[in-house]
C-alpha cells in the first residue's frame, strides 16, 4: 500500500509543478502579437557585408488565433531607426524574421534593406508600434554575455 501512495503523491506533485511551470509561459505567449527574439550581435566580426548585416534580426510572433495586418506598423530601436511594414499579414501562430540587411521579402522573412547595423551589441530596445503610433510591445536588452535576447 505504501508504494501506490508514494506514486500518487509523486504524480500529484509532478502535475502541480508542471502546471506552475507552464502557466506563466503560456499566459505570455498565448493570445499575443509580440517581439519574441532579438539577435543583436551578428556572428563574427562586424564587416558590414550583407551576410553580416543579416546576422542580426528581430522575430515577431503572432500567438493569436487570427491573422494580423501589419501594414504601416513600425519597429524601432532606441536610436529611432525605424522599419515600416509594407503590405504584410502575419498569419495566426506564425513568426516573421526581420533581418537588417538586403534581401527579397517572403512570408517568413523581411529585410530592412539597410547598409548599416541597427541593433547595438551591448544594449538597445526594440519597440513595435501600431499603425496609429501607439506602442504595442517593447523588448530591451543590456548584456554583452549573449548575442541574443528572448523576449
Amino acid at each position: 500500500m505504501l508504494i501506490p501512495r508514494i506514486r500518487h503523491l509523486a504524480t500529484g506533485t509532478a502535475i502541480t509543478a508542471a502546471a506552475i511551470l507552464l502557466l506563466p509561459g503560456q499566459a505570455h505567449a498565448a493570445g499575443t502579437l509580440r517581439i519574441s527574439k532579438i539577435w543583436y550581435d551578428s556572428p563574427g566580426s562586424d564587416t558590414r557585408t550583407n551576410a553580416s548585416l543579416n546576422g542580426e534580426w528581430v522575430q515577431i510572433t503572432n500567438g493569436t488565433a487570427s491573422a494580423v495586418n501589419l501594414k504601416n506598423w513600425t519597429l524601432t530601436d532606441a536610436s529611432r531607426h525605424a522599419y515600416t511594414f509594407g503590405t504584410f499579414t502575419l498569419k495566426a501562430g506564425k513568426t516573421v524574421t526581420l533581418k537588417t540587411g538586403r534581401g527579397t521579402n517572403t512570408a517568413t522573412t523581411l529585410y530592412q534593406q539597410s547598409a548599416a547595423y541597427i541593433w547595438n551589441n551591448d544594449k538597445d530596445a526594440a519597440t513595435l508600434r501600431r499603425a496609429n503610433g501607439t506602442v504595442h510591445h517593447t523588448c530591451a536588452y543590456n548584456s554583452t554575455r549573449y548575442d541574443y535576447k528572448n523576449c
